[in-house]
């Protein structure tokens, strides 16, 4: 699946895993680079490297917050935006390719599991020791 997904975003210059943060975005954005990388479950040097590269190509922008001037607040820019729109669209044969296999109540079942796990992990990965 992650090498399928890659080939497709390849034409748009990102990696799957750049597009969970592009898609993070797109559902939610203004977001600081903490709740980004919270919400993607990754480190956050991992996300930083990602977020240098998206910016580089001019998906996102990022400035500091207005309240918290140690804090960096992500936003995707209008082009950033529109391809994230793109990506999600050209990745249409991906999800067929994968749904295809599984029933209506299977696939229901399997997105209810999976939601389970970024969720276990967050816990483990942000809760204060």
């Amino acid at each position: 699946m992650h090498r399928m997904t890659n080939a497709h975003l390849s034409k748009h210059g990102v990696t799957a895993d750049q597009f969970v943060c592009l898609s993070i975005l797109f559902e939610k954005d203004g977001l600081t680079q903490k709740e980004l990388v919270q919400s993607a479950t990754s480190d956050p040097n991992t996300i930083r490297a990602m977020l240098v590269l998206l910016e580089n190509q001019g998906f996102i922008a990022r400035d500091v917050h207005p309240e918290d001037g140690r804090a960096r607040m992500v936003k995707l820019t209008e082009k950033g935006r529109q391809m994230t729109e793109l990506m999600i669209e050209d990745l249409g044969p991906v999800r067929d390719m994968m749904s295809a296999c599984l029933s209506e109540v299977e696939a229901d079942q399997l997105n209810r599991l999976l939601s389970k796990i970024p969720k276990s992990m967050a816990k483990q990965l942000f809760t204060k020791k």
